[in-house]
């Protein structure tokens, strides 16, 4: 990362993954940390009058989560997916960084697919 924030090849890379795997229900991509917050993308029919930090206190706790969730029966902890009444927001963490993209509706297949692409993505980044 720069000083500046985050680099424009990871931003870059970020929104072009959300976008492949959620199209036009992409709201915004937020990058977060133990200490930072940054939106990375916000559609322009959208306001920016989110609590980004008020968010991220909440979508740190999977830090724990993803500790807390090893060696389960149900597998390896993946994302989180919450549903709100115009949309979602999936939270996926790899180590101590993680991101949440906020949708439209749309079939979960499509969470999945944006799961496996933000993972590995954020691993190289965190590497």
């Amino acid at each position: 990362m720069s000083d500046d924030g985050l680099e424009s090849a990871f931003t870059d890379e970020l929104i072009s993954v959300c976008r492949t795997g959620v199209g036009d229900e992409l709201r915004s991509i937020t990058y977060f940390t133990d200490d930072t917050v940054e939106q990375v993308y916000l559609r322009s029919d959208l306001d920016r009058t989110a609590d980004l930090v008020g968010f991220a206190e909440l979508e740190r706790v999977g830090f724990q989560a993803d500790e807390m969730y090893r060696n389960t029966q149900l597998g390896e902890y993946q994302a989180t997916v919450r549903m709100f009444e115009y949309g979602y927001l999936t939270r996926v963490i790899y180590d101590r960084c993680g991101v949440w993209v906020t949708t439209d509706s749309m079939s979960i297949d499509r969470f999945e697919e944006l799961f496996a692409a933000l993972k590995p993505t954020l691993a190289e980044h965190a590497a």
